[in-house]
């Protein structure tokens, strides 16, 4: 019996990285270079408040010190790696679903955020990246003054 990786969400994946490749026809060249390297994509949830924006990235098995975050020209990149021991039917295993290797993930901020207050941290598993938005200035009538 030879030992398979099962991985059943691959097709849906790639559908949805296809589908943003063909609505982000600008970023094609670049992405397609990070997707090269990529071994899995973890699953985010991205949620606005009245104050920031928070992404939770799912990370199990992912040491804090193996995550790179960074935010350049508007784009928040979330790369790291995860190392799982080797596995093979020797070791007993019969069904190995885990991924592991290179993740790489990339997000465009909105303008109304700040990008110099943003923060990561990571506990039980999960990633978590706030972003703060900037205060919005808001018009203001001016009076005119007769002469």
């Amino acid at each position: 019996m030879s030992i398979t990786r099962y991985e059943p969400w691959y097709l849906m994946n790639r559908l949805h990285r296809d589908l943003d490749r063909l609505m982000t026809p600008g970023a094609v060249a670049a992405e397609e270079a990070q997707h090269a390297v990529v071994d899995w994509v973890p699953p985010v949830d991205i949620r606005e408040e009245p104050q920031q924006f928070v992404i939770h990235v799912d990370l199990p098995g992912v040491d804090p010190k193996d995550i790179d975050v960074t935010l350049e020209k508007g784009e928040l990149t979330i790369r790291g790696r995860r190392e799982l021991a080797a596995r093979d039917e020797k070791q007993g295993f019969r069904r190995v679903e885990r991924a592991s290797g290179e993740f790489y993930r990339r997000f465009s901020l909105p303008d109304t955020a700040d990008s110099q207050a943003v923060k990561a941290r990571h506990a039980n598993g999960v990633l978590e990246v706030s972003i703060p938005k900037q205060a919005q200035v808001l018009p203001r009538k001016v009076t005119v003054e007769a002469a």
